[in-house]
């Protein structure tokens, strides 16, 4: 038997039947290391720290307890159509990862689930929070949009999260999370949760919670990285990079596969080469519209496509279990950027391959990334599109070549990228669908709400 299975049901730990059966119906009844943890203190009430590998159910570690003092914990207000909980997300893909995860969870509830980001009509969300909106998952630009034009009510919320807390209180993000902290002057339950939590975060995070236990689901000075995920490393020169990525695509037992890229325009441009090379390739990036995204976003996950090129921000909000392979199209530029990558696979029990390459001007951000983590592998070897280890390395046949077939287009063709150039429109760029409505039962208080 193994240690997934010796792991405490929801249900042990005092979850509603409403959600456990919901769960159960999306096949997830034992919980994961952070989830065995967290539940017990955030069913209580408590505010947490919550820190765990990328993929290891971080937002059910959140999620579960959220919906579940939202649903029936008599230290809650009754539902009236005014928010009880806020979940803050750093993009807009996390956001409706969030939102849709909320619901699987929530269906046997009357719990309404709200998902705001920009890039999306005004109408239609202040829509919704005026017909009654219970649970918001949100992009700060445009939380904060609407809370100003008095469209969302704040003054209700009983658990504030911030999901990917790492970025959300980045410089970048900051003053934005400021200005709802400041919108919630009452007493309500805090959780952070990210895979990555460095020490400045912590101190700063403090200052705005009550007394937050700190809960890592791996021991400390464990590796930051999966030791479900097979690293392979080499330097590859960027003449032969689209090659190299042609024959690691051929790859056999390949799944679904994420290629990262460092800017909006090389993810773009990597994409089209490989549908040139008849590959079946989406994107998402900054320059493209939000519906295209969407429409991006969404054949990978139903396997439309099978190989997404994205940026670090658009990735994210790729929350898919069975993703096989990973591929830094590019070194990233630090070590936490490493591990958000390759823990896009590996996930949940699954193994995975995460594939870099290393280009001959970024050997000294490798070292740096290789001393960070530990990895062992300070010189990574120089492999070229024909080199036998290469082949061997990721087991390709010996036939693959650089092309698979006909010339395609990137899924959702070439007029979803906006021409280079400066970004259009506001913050509120950075940045939903109602859910269902009712009351809630009450089974008694669980623990004080502070």
């Amino acid at each position: 038997m193994s240690e997934q299975k010796l792991k405490p049901t929801f249900a042990e730990l005092g979850v509603a039947k409403e959600i456990t059966d919901a769960l159960a119906a999306a096949g997830m009844v034992r919980t994961f290391a952070i989830q065995e943890l967290t539940l017990p203190l955030a069913l209580a009430g408590k505010d947490l720290i919550g820190q765990a590998r990328t993929g290891m159910g971080k937002t059910m570690g959140f999620g579960v307890p959220l919906l579940d003092r939202v649903f029936d914990d008599a230290d809650v207000e009754e539902l009236d159509g005014t928010p009880r909980a806020l979940v803050v997300t750093p993009t807009r893909e996390l956001a409706v990862q969030v939102g849709e995860d909320f619901r699987r969870a929530a269906a046997n509830t009357p719990v309404r689930i709200l998902t705001i980001y920009g890039g999306r009509p005004y109408d239609e969300q202040i829509e919704a929070l005026d017909a009654g909106v219970d649970v918001v998952v949100g992009t700060p630009g445009r939380l904060i949009d609407l809370y100003n034009r008095g469209c969302l009510k704040l003054d209700h919320v009983a658990v504030l999260v911030l999901d990917e807390a790492d970025e959300m209180l980045d410089l970048g993000f900051l003053p934005d999370i400021e200005k709802l902290l400041k919108a919630l002057t009452h007493r309500h339950q805090t959780m952070l949760f990210s895979a990555t939590m460095p020490g400045p975060i912590i101190a700063l995070a403090r200052t705005f919670m009550d007394r937050p236990v700190h809960i890592r689901a791996e021991e400390v000075g464990a590796a930051a990285t999966h030791a479900s995920t097979r690293q392979v490393v080499f330097r590859a020169h960027r003449m032969d990079k689209t090659a190299v990525l042609s024959r690691v695509l051929q790859s056999r037992g390949r799944g679904r596969t994420i290629i990262f890229a460092r800017t909006k325009r090389s993810c773009a441009t990597i994409a089209e080469e490989l549908a040139a090379k008849g590959f079946a390739v989406g994107a998402v990036h900054g320059d493209m519209g939000q519906p295209a995204r969407e429409k991006s976003l969404n054949a990978f996950r139903e396997g439309t496509v099978e190989i997404l090129v994205a940026t670090d921000v658009a990735a994210r909000g790729i929350d898919i279990d069975d993703v096989t392979h990973v591929i830094n199209y590019q070194t990233p530029d630090d070590e936490m950027t490493y591990v958000h990558r390759i823990g896009r696979t590996g996930r949940a029990g699954h193994t995975g391959t995460a594939v870099t390459l290393v280009g001959y001007d970024e050997l000294v951000k490798w070292e740096l990334i290789n001393k960070e983590l530990d990895l062992g592998q300070p010189e990574p070897p120089a492999w070229f599109s024909t080199s036998p280890e290469l082949y061997d390395a990721l087991d390709i046949p010996e036939g693959a070549g650089e092309s698979v077939g006909p010339a395609r287009k990137v899924f959702g063709g070439p007029s979803v990228t906006r021409p280079a150039g400066p970004r259009q429109g506001s913050r509120t760029q950075r940045d939903g669908s109602p859910g269902g409505g009712g009351r809630r039962t009450g089974r008694g208080a669980r623990g004080g709400r502070r």
